[in-house]
């Protein structure tokens, strides 16, 4: 009799419980041979066992002084080990499984590389129900998103014309890759950080997406010099609205307006020609 061929699908329930569960996700977990349940919160996983009889929980392999690092691996370790056995596994994470999920994106690609059928599907994150409870749209002026601790330890830019989003914020200059939030050293650290483009004055905000039907959500504004001795949980983003306004390419402006003139005029797009490159411009200033 020919072995059944194992599959692996991660798949995200959303941020409240029951309530983001999309129709395919569900589906995946009531037909799943065992399901691996990557979230924190002991309701959570009383609710994907009235979903699968066979729900098993990844939080044990967090330790205290043990390094994330260590524990993704066991992670995907666990579950690729019953996908070998031939078992249809789904792994099951709060949010989407994609967005600071490391375990997720490595099991995937460990399956699809052995020969395994293996995909993920999205789910409503953090950042979608963000959008939502603060009313912001992040079309209107640009939105970059960061991980606390890697903006800390490299050279990034970052534009405060636009918003910031900054992720795990708990874990400020996290060296160790604990489970432990860092402290009050760390934060100052972030705090002189972000003041090289915005002020100690400047309006953060503290979030926390609700996980349940009836709770509340965390909004809390205060300013960016009272960061380091405010209430930080791991699952808490940190908001930096704009700073200033957009500053204008005219440069680029002019240059479009001279195309979309030629198209109203009929005129051939090589006509177009004489709008000048930037580095023609740069030439002509140097001159």
């Amino acid at each position: 009799m020919t072995q059944v061929q194992g599959s692996l699908t991660c798949v995200g329930i959303g941020m409240m419980l029951g309530a983001h569960l999309s129709p395919i996700a569900r589906s995946h977990i009531e037909q799943a041979d065992v399901v691996f349940s990557g979230v924190s919160d002991g309701f959570v996983e009383l609710w994907l066992k009235e979903l699968n009889k066979d729900v098993r929980s990844l939080q044990s392999l967090y330790g205290e002084g043990k390094s994330r690092n260590i524990t993704y691996r066991e992670m995907v370790e666990v579950m690729l080990a019953e996908v070998r056995l031939g078992k249809k596994v789904v792994g099951a994470f709060y949010g989407h499984p994609g967005i600071f999920a490391k375990s997720p994106h490595e099991a995937v690609a460990l399956a699809k590389s052995e020969g395994f059928e293996a995909k993920m599907l999205p789910g409503i994150s953090s950042e979608d129900c963000l959008y939502a409870d603060l009313g912001l749209d992040p079309g209107k002026v640009g939105c970059q998103h960061f991980e606390t601790t890697q903006l800390m330890l490299y050279q990034r830019r970052i534009d405060p014309t636009a918003l910031l989003v900054l992720w795990q914020p708990a874990l400020a200059g996290d060296l160790e890759l604990g489970i432990r939030p860092t402290g009050r050293a760390e934060r100052q650290l972030l705090v002189d950080l972000l003041a090289l483009d915005y002020p100690l004055e400047h309006e953060c905000i503290l979030y926390e997406a609700a996980t349940m039907p009836l709770q509340s959500g965390r909004i809390e504004r205060l300013p960016l010099k009272d960061l380091p001795l405010a209430k930080l949980e791991l699952h808490t983003t940190l908001v930096l609205p704009p700073r200033g306004k957009l500053k204008p390419n005219n440069e680029m402006r002019a240059k479009l307006e001279a195309l979309s003139k030629a198209r109203r005029e009929g005129k051939p797009m090589g006509d177009t020609a004489q709008v000048l490159p930037f580095s023609a411009i740069k030439e002509r200033k140097r001159q």
